[in-house]
Order: structure tokens, then C-alpha cells, then sequence
């Protein structure tokens, strides 16, 4: 029985159908190809701007960082991870990370508690909510630049109309910009309203789509306001307060326009942000090896950042 027995005959496949098979992988696969090859066409054009906004340039500053370069910008020498010892050794980044890391404590979370509270108030039925919401958005719509020139007329130590109420209140003018005790928190006091826009339209758009079923059983329930916004409104918005959390802490660590424009990183480089550091390296003192090494360094740090934000802030996030 372990052996066939020759007088019965297999069943053979006769050939047209066969070929009927090889035909039909053939074109499936050929359909394959077209597709995949029509895919990469629609994405040629995005895959070209990434290389040639993006990758060119992070790969060119790793070349820079390794190299020193003459004031015209051309590569003098090849020196290895000196820029980087430089770097360490004269103190650039660790002042750098300190005035970063203090701009992003003093902007980011009175930008997004801020944002929070005017989202919760414009967020209930209130009459003329939409004049509100479209005041609170405003900010988005100017550019660093515009913005930056505004509050420096709103700065001005004798014109400014800061310190002009300040003089009706009864108090001493304030010399936001020029003192160091005050010149960090005075841009800080601007970026927080610059901010103000995009956070509050993403955590109002949050709160639009939280189900109305658990407000009103809430409040069948005798929930008050306070204990429906802090156990159903804050976990539910979650997602969207890590969301504004992440993209705030990047955009402090990439501030720039703001510092250029009010205190060029003074007085006494009370304002000198990383970013700000790295532009007057690489494009005042011209030394592009050095400020490629702090790019990069810079690089490092939001990238550890936001894997830290995603590791350890993720977890207190409520999906749905």
C-alpha cells in the first residue's frame, strides 16, 4: 500500500488551461509593476521637495559640522568631532539649552492653559461666542515678523503703551526690553500671544467633537461645571492637549523670529535662544562648521524631546 499503483493514472492539467494560469499571473503581476510605478510618480514631486528642503540640507550640515570653514563659507579643513568638543568646551550649548528650556517653561504652558480656559468659555452657549472665538484666533493670522514689530511699539520704555498704563495704574515703567531681568520674560509675554491663535483653534476644534450624551449625563447626574470639565472634558480632549503640547515645546525650541526682531539675543544674551545662537554663529561670525555642530545638536535634543513626550506623557493620554 506504501507504493502507487502504476495502472492508475494522475490527472494531468491539460495545457491551455495552464497557459491560461501563467498568462493571468503575468498580467497581475505586470499591473503591479504599473501600479507601483504610477504611485512613485505621484509622489516624485513631494519626495523631491523633501530631498531638496530637508534631507540635502541635514545631510550638508553633517558635512559642515566635521569640517572648518573660511569666512566665505568654503571648507578649509577636515576636524573631525572638534566642533563639537568647541562647542561643549565653551560653555554655547549648555547657555544655549538653559535660555531654550527657560523660554519653553515660561511660553508653553501659560500658552496652553491660556488657549484651555478661552476654549472652555467660548465653548458654552454664550451670546456673541463667535466674536469672541474670531477675536481669540486673530494672532494666527500675522506673521512673526508683523507681530514681533507690534509688541516692539508696545515695548517702547517712553512711547510704548505698556508702560503708559502702567503710569495710570500708578506703577514705574518697566524697561521690558533692555533690562536682562525682564527681556526673556517680555518676548515670552509675546510668544504666548502669537500662540494664542493656533492653540485655541485646535483645542475649541477639540471640543467641538466631544460627545454631548456624556455632558448630559453629567448633568442628570448633578454634575457641577468645574467637576464636568476636570473628569469629562480634560480626559476626553487629551489627544488634543498632547498634540498642542508636542508641537509647542518644538516650535519654543525653533523660536527665532521674535528674538531676532526684539533684543537680537541681548541684553547680555539674556535672549540668546538656541536658534538664535546658531544663526549668529553660521551667518554673523561665518563659522558654519560650528554652527552646522549646534544644528545638529539642536537636532538631538527636540528629537529626544519628543520621544520622551511620547514615551512617558503618552501614557496619561485618554483615547477614545
Amino acid at each position: 500500500m506504501s507504493e502507487l499503483d502504476p495502472s492508475i493514472s494522475m490527472p494531468v492539467k491539460d495545457k491551455p488551461a495552464a497557459a491560461a494560469v501563467r498568462f493571468r499571473t503575468a498580467s497581475l503581476s505586470k499591473l503591479t509593476v504599473q501600479e507601483n510605478v504610477l504611485a512613485y510618480v505621484f509622489l516624485a514631486p513631494s519626495l523631491l521637495l523633501f530631498g531638496v528642503f530637508l534631507f540635502y540640507p541635514l545631510l550638508k550640515s553633517v558635512y559642515l559640522s566635521l569640517h572648518s570653514t573660511d569666512p566665505a563659507g568654503r571648507i578649509a579643513a577636515y576636524v573631525g568631532f572638534d566642533n563639537f568638543a568647541d562647542l561643549f568646551a565653551s560653555g554655547q550649548f549648555l547657555d544655549g539649552i538653559r535660555v531654550t528650556a527657560l523660554f519653553a517653561l515660561l511660553t508653553v504652558p501659560a500658552g496652553m492653559l491660556l488657549a484651555l480656559v478661552l476654549a472652555a468659555l467660548t465653548h458654552n452657549r454664550l451670546h456673541g461666542k463667535r466674536l469672541f472665538q474670531f477675536a481669540f484666533s486673530l494672532p494666527l493670522v500675522l506673521s512673526v515678523g508683523s507681530a514681533a514689530v507690534i509688541w516692539k511699539f508696545l515695548f517702547h520704555p517712553t512711547l510704548g503703551m505698556l508702560n503708559y498704563l502702567l503710569e495710570l495704574a500708578g506703577f514705574a515703567p518697566v524697561a521690558w526690553l533692555v533690562n536682562p531681568d525682564t527681556a526673556l520674560l517680555s518676548v515670552s509675554l509675546m510668544t504666548v500671544w502669537m500662540n494664542l491663535g493656533f492653540n485655541f483653534i485646535i483645542l475649541s476644534s477639540g471640543m467641538q467633537g466631544l460627545p454631548e450624551e456624556v455632558y448630559e449625563s453629567a448633568k442628570i447626574d448633578g454634575a457641577g461645571a468645574i467637576t464636568v470639565f476636570r473628569r469629562i472634558t480634560l480626559p476626553l480632549l487629551s489627544p488634543t492637549l498632547f498634540f498642542v503640547l508636542v508641537v509647542s515645546v518644538i516650535s519654543a525650541f525653533q523660536a527665532f523670529g521674535q528674538i531676532n526682531i526684539l533684543t537680537s539675543g541681548g541684553p547680555m544674551d539674556s535672549t540668546n535662544v538656541f536658534v538664535y545662537s546658531i544663526y549668529r554663529e553660521a551667518f554673523v561670525n561665518f563659522r558654519f562648521g560650528t554652527g552646522s555642530a549646534q544644528a545638529l545638536m539642536l537636532f538631538l535634543v527636540i528629537m529626544l524631546l519628543t520621544l520622551i513626550q511620547f514615551k512617558w506623557v503618552e501614557r496619561k493620554v485618554h483615547y477614545q
